[in-house]
């Protein structure tokens, strides 16, 4: 089989992004058949040029493969949040957030809080589908729009998803590039703090802005229902302890959710009296039912179960499928080469990498891909260049590990929408932090190059 031309690949993918943006943007669809249809072209494509059918299902497999640990992810993660709110974990973090955190500062304090908590876990996942939840169901409460509410979370997440040392693809980008961890971590400051300063300004000002839409009756009302449904103490706030400490003590990632489950069951028996086996499972399985005299408190708590994450499941399945096929048809690969082309000044070299492991996210909704595939591609270029790996482990991080969230397929994408109950679409404009970032890289690469430049100039006169 002829290796794919830059040009045919360049097609390929215009024809199968702009296809994607088509149906979900203009059709209103939700990506699942969008994804599935271009499984199929793709496929089609691939037999036309002559690839076997095995490997391109050997392709298609062998890339699913990579995705069942964030799909395990993803179902612990909607069994946990139902048990807490049955264990009455969620309805307590509710209840101290409606009493002590003003709606005026909502949005400030819930990108600091999950700042906080992402940093000490190194986990968006864990932050997202613990404290998150509690924060969504706090600004719900008070009438903020999901949509900002989401992206103040989101935000705060992927800051400790990013820069904690905890966090496993903090560790998988300098790895991949050769570089040492802190060092790694002490060059993305130099993008990082610009970003999270915007960002925190940003929803400083909008907090300020902020006028609640909820009757101040409903908030007490809801208040009343919280304390009298659920026994409420500090047993309750156990399994976020526990998830905390597991997490700092760097247990991995699946028997520390395991471990918050466990401790949700506990106290839901200790302290909600939930003694029924049946029950147990029943909310495990479907989610947390309970019908009080508050909707907003019912539209807040009944929710979870592992049956509530098919949706991001399914989805995140199909775009693994479609990337597999699209690396064994060599069109990430010809994309990819395409772009060294263009490496004739650092800020290029920096651009391409960047745009990269953005394009990877969008064909494979992958973050670890997004990494792996550029770094491994571009890391004899920077040799070459002269240019200190540092800027490609930080390129990649900032490219990679925070673009994955705004991809509707993406497995970040599908897991926050899904979990929050906002759409990727809707809370991608206040995400800030997570498009400031390769933004802010892209920018410091042309400055840098002028810079070297000038340094040359100097030297050489």
């Amino acid at each position: 089989m002829k290796k794919l031309s830059f040009s045919s690949a360049l097609i390929v993918i215009s024809l199968l992004m702009g296809w994607m943006l088509f149906s979900i943007i203009i059709m209103g669809v939700e990506p699942h058949m969008p994804l599935f249809v271009g499984i199929v072209g793709v496929s089609i494509f691939g037999l036309v040029r002559g690839i076997k059918w095995e490997n391109i299902e050997k392709g298609l497999l062998d890339s699913i493969t990579t995705g069942l640990k964030p799909v395990l992810i993803l179902f612990i993660v909607g069994m946990m949040i139902a048990i807490w709110m049955q264990s009455g974990t969620v309805p307590a973090l509710l209840f101290g957030g409606l009493k002590f955190i003003q709606p005026e500062w909502f949005l400030i304090s819930a990108l600091i809080i999950t700042i906080i908590v992402s940093s000490f876990t190194g986990s968006s996942f864990t932050t997202i589908g613990t404290i998150g939840i509690a924060m969504m169901g706090i600004g719900t409460a008070m009438g903020v729009n999901p949509a900002l509410a989401a992206g103040a979370v989101i935000s705060g997440a992927c800051f400790g998803d990013k820069m904690s040392p905890l966090s496993d693809t903090t560790n998988f980008a300098p790895a991949v590039s050769g570089v040492n961890l802190f060092t790694h971590i002490r060059h993305m400051m130099n993008t990082t703090i610009p970003a999270i300063i915007v960002t925190i300004i940003f929803f400083f000002i909008m907090s300020n802005q902020f006028s609640t839409s909820v009757n101040p009756e409903d908030l007490s009302t809801a208040l009343s229902v919280l304390s009298s449904e659920f026994t409420l103490s500090f047993w309750t706030l156990l399994p976020p302890l526990v998830v905390l400490i597991l997490a700092l003590m760097r247990v991995p990632v699946l028997l520390t959710l395991v471990s918050g489950l466990i401790a949700g069951i506990l106290v839901a028996i200790g302290a909600q009296g939930v003694f029924s086996l049946t029950a147990i499972i029943n909310t495990m399985q479907n989610g947390f039912v309970l019908e009080t005299s508050s909707e907003l408190v019912n539209g807040i708590i009944n929710r979870g179960g592992l049956q509530s994450m098919m949706w991001s499941v399914s989805l995140i399945l199909l775009a693994l499928a479609l990337g597999g096929v699209l690396q064994v048809l060599g069109i990430i690969q010809a994309l990819m080469t395409g772009l060294t082309k263009l490496l004739n000044r650092k800020g290029h070299l920096i651009s391409a990498t960047a745009g990269s492991a953005i394009g990877v996210n969008l064909l494979t909704g992958e973050q670890y891909l997004s990494i792996l595939l550029p770094g491994q591609t571009f890391e004899p270029f920077f040799d070459k260049a002269g240019v200190d790996r540092k800027y490609l482990s930080r390129t990649l991080e900032d490219a990679g590990t925070l673009v994955n969230p705004l991809i509707p397929w993406g497995v970040s994408g599908a897991f926050f929408a899904e979990t929050l109950g906002v759409s990727v679409l809707s809370y991608l404009p206040f995400a800030i932090f997570l498009w400031l970032s390769p933004i802010f890289t892209i920018v410091l690469g042309y400055v840098n190059d002028v810079r070297f430049k000038n340094a040359n100039t100097i030297q050489n006169g």
